[in-house]
């Protein structure tokens, strides 16, 4: 059973009201850059799922593998009943591995790519055709009315693919209590997180699973481009931008850019803008983190973490936390 819902703010045009402000603020700037969710409209979710079978990317696998591995450990320590709660439309592969282990009351795919959105929970929905599914278009960036449906239920929110490495440290956190109260956290319902955040590791390794020989991360990159030129009547020269993933050591993390390869102008909707030769766009931060460093972003976002599981070869980690309670300073 599947039931759905769009919560998007769309101008008359029916562009993303939040998609033009983000991406305008950020080709203002120096250095340009623009929030990585904006990678993820239909062509590029799709994409994104290509590249989650590459050699490369190291990923998927990992924490397949662990979703798989991990089953019975889920099921004691999560319960049976829970409405689970998926920032991002669910992924074909791990979304099932979980849904199959814990026995859940209601399922929710929270995903900002209406189209998207719909097919994974179209298909979801006959994996699973007892299980009572309400997939909702929004930005799960922001606080988000759940269905009233799920209300009754306690929540299980499930956060896989290390997508909060995407954000710098303050907007990871700012999402982790907002997941907090989506979730009910203030409501008594005492709400889980099942987080999955990518391990520090070998430079090489890092770097080749973000810029892969295929070049599939890379059409994914410039996607982000034809995206801007589509919707918001641009003129950006995509065949002048070049996919750039390097690594930086100093902030623990994978940066993605699309570099220009020559001098070029353009126009986003209606207003002008330039990039030298060799200036970029930066479109993505990919963070890698150490036990401390999870724990300490979940324990800054309201989350008290339960338990923390790693991959066969110490890849990936997955991990389950509970909403603290609020408590007076001491």
């Amino acid at each position: 059973m599947t039931k759905g819902l769009s919560l998007v703010e769309r101008d008359d045009q029916g562009v993303d009201r939040a998609f033009r402000e983000d991406v305008l603020r950020g080709l203002r700037q120096r250095p340009k850059a623009t929030p990585a969710r904006w990678l993820y409209d239909d062509a590029g979710s799709e994409l994104f799922e290509d590249i989650t079978g590459l050699e490369e990317y190291y990923p998927t696998r990992a924490e397949t593998e662990i979703l798989d591995t991990r089953g019975a450990d889920f099921a004691e320590l999560i319960g049976p009943g829970r409405a689970v709660v998926e920032f991002g439309s669910g992924s074909s592969v791990k979304t099932p591995l979980l849904l199959s282990a814990i026995a859940p009351g209601a399922y929710v795919p929270l995903d900002i790519a209406g189209d998207f959105l719909r097919q994974s929970a179209a298909a979801l929905g006959e994996k699973f055709p007892g299980l009572p599914i309400y997939p909702v278009e929004a930005d799960f960036m922001r606080d988000t009315q759940l269905p009233d449906e799920v209300m009754p239920l306690k929540k299980l929110g499930f956060f896989p693919g290390s997508t909060i490495g995407n954000m710098v440290p303050r907007t990871a956190v700012d999402l982790l209590r907002s997941m907090r109260a989506t979730l009910g956290a203030d409501v008594g319902e005492s709400p889980m997180l099942l987080i999955g955040m990518d391990l520090v590791k070998d430079r090489d390794v890092l770097e080749a699973a973000y810029d892969d020989a295929r070049g599939v991360t890379a059409e994914f990159n410039r996607n982000l481009a034809r995206r801007i030129n589509r919707e918001l009547d641009g003129t950006i020269p995509v065949d002048a931008l070049r996919h750039v993933a390097r690594w930086n050591d100093e902030f623990a993390r994978v940066e993605m850019h699309l570099q220009a390869t020559e001098a070029i102008d353009f126009i986003v909707s209606g207003e002008r803008f330039s990039m030298a030769e060799g200036e970029t766009i930066h479109t993505e931060n990919s963070h890698k983190f150490t036990r401390r460093s999870a724990f300490l972003m979940l324990g800054a976002g309201g989350w008290t973490p339960l338990k923390r599981w790693k991959d066969s070869a110490g890849r990936f980690s997955l991990i389950l936390a509970q909403a603290t309670e609020h408590r007076d300073a001491p």
